[in-house]
């Protein structure tokens, strides 16, 4: 196997993190990855809004829990409302949802939220592959990453203007990213779907 197909087999969701700075060095190497994916008529319509300080993270982290748990069922989703609730007050990572210091960021000591252009109808996919980009960097230097769906949240906090986002484009997507301090095991990946045709 390769170091590219290895680094992409390595890759887990990591809520578990060492109390260790990431290097600007190394920052920069993960943008410079994200910078480096397709994107829609090339328009890389992505900004990255970086979060080292830990007083920050745990601020956006505690603000984004409790509007994520506020707005989830207001907006209808019964299978997410029935995942969270289930999982809500007892993480499947031994992570307090209710009481945790951070429980979205999960002690990462840095996070990036990523923005599109509001109007873009690409953005969504072009911004999944730059994360994977950055996520699969972060592997191949030693480092583990999680995507965060609820950092969309940020938006509806109080702390929202601390990001200085324009009004124009929105967070479509947050990475979590430090030295993991633990070794997740791969989840069981469907083979049942392909179809040649």
């Amino acid at each position: 196997m390769n170091d590219t197909l290895k680094t992409i087999f390595e890759r887990r969701a990591v809520r578990k993190y060492k109390e260790k700075a990431v290097s600007k060095e190394i920052i920069e190497q993960l943008l410079d990855a994200g910078r480096m994916a397709p994107s829609a008529m090339n328009r890389q319509p992505w900004k990255f809004y970086v979060v080292t300080s830990k007083e920050d993270i745990e601020l956006f982290s505690k603000e984004i829990a409790k509007v994520g748990l506020k707005t989830i069922p207001k907006i209808g989703l019964k299978e997410a409302v029935k995942t969270v609730i289930s999982g809500i007050t007892h993480l499947s990572h031994g992570i307090d949802f209710l009481t945790s210091k951070d429980p979205v960021f999960h002690g990462a000591p840095l996070v990036i939220f990523i923005t599109a252009p509001k109007e873009n109808e690409w953005a969504a996919l072009d911004i999944g592959m730059c994360s994977q980009n950055i996520m699969l960097a972060a592997r191949s230097l030693g480092l583990e990453t999680c995507p965060i769906g609820f950092g969309k949240f940020i938006a509806k906090t109080k702390s929202y203007s601390k990001l200085n986002v324009s009004p124009a484009d929105k967070v479509q997507l947050a990475i979590s990213i430090g030295y993991g301090d633990e070794k997740p095991e791969a989840h069981k990946r469907n083979k049942d779907n392909v179809f040649y045709i």
